[in-house]
């Protein structure tokens, strides 16, 4: 526990000296909500046949919170990487500290880092208009669907980062990551999307998490999708965790 603070703490600092990572984890999620509701809100609302930009900001905001949590995952894959072409993994193999600390430094602090973001986002949907109607116990749910999501991809993340052989092998997981909500029930409905693209979405992973989460932050119902959501979100986890465990001990001298 001693070496993973450390970790932690070393992560943390990268991250207050690296503007770009403040930017990629923090700004771009608040930048992007303010685009789609102040720039393409009313156009959108036209097919909620809604006549405010209040009315669409209750639907999108759980889709920006899961971006949040894939820009955090991508800055946690470039992160490990430069890591590991730098040669700083492979001294910290040769010191005194557990293997397991290492990556667990970066997990813990990119979720530390991307919850602060996503709060961010919530008290600026709270100041254009967002209300949610769900209670303390949906709210604390809510939170905890986030946080499960983000260690899940974040392991992701990490695993991408020990497996791309430059920073530039890690652009197909940013891809997915940042593309696939875009395809989701995040900013639309599937329902109003047309032919397989509407099966996908239906279908795809992010959909029951954003719907799970809209459910909880409003106040309706969840249905099946909380159960579904969290499935998805502990096989991510696990794939993510045993693929980086698996590749940070597979080749020592790498």
């Amino acid at each position: 526990m001693t070496d993973a603070a450390i970790m932690v703490r070393r992560n943390l600092r990268h991250t207050v000296r690296n503007p770009s990572a403040i930017i990629m984890t923090i700004a771009m999620p608040v930048l992007l909500l303010l685009l789609f509701v102040g720039v393409l809100g009313g156009t959108l609302n036209a097919g909620f046949g809604a006549a405010r930009a209040e009315d669409y900001i209750d639907y999108v905001v759980a889709g920006v919170l899961i971006m949040t949590v894939g820009y955090g995952a991508t800055t946690t894959a470039l992160a490990v990487n430069r890591d590991m072409r730098a040669g700083i993994i492979n001294r910290f193999r040769t010191m005194a500290v557990s293997r397991s600390s290492v990556l667990t430094g970066h997990v813990i602090g990119s979720a530390a880092r991307t919850l602060l973001s996503a709060a961010l986002v919530i008290v600026v949907a709270l100041a254009l208009g967002f209300r949610p109607g769900g209670d303390a116990l949906r709210w604390l749910g809510a939170a905890g669907l986030v946080a499960l999501l983000t260690v899940a991809l974040t392991w992701l993340g990490v695993a991408v980062g020990l497996a791309s052989p430059t920073a530039e092998g890690t652009g197909p997981f940013t891809l997915v990551v940042q593309l696939l909500p875009f395809l989701s029930s995040a900013f639309v409905p599937p329902g109003a999307m047309s032919g397989a693209v509407r099966w996908f979405a239906a279908h795809e992973p992010y959909t029951p998490v954003i719907d799970a989460l809209r459910g909880l932050m409003l106040g309706t119902p969840v249905g099946h999708d909380g159960v579904i959501a969290v499935l998805w979100c502990l096989a991510l986890a696990a794939v993510g965790y045993l693929w980086a465990t698996l590749l940070f001990r597979r080749d020592p001298n790498r």
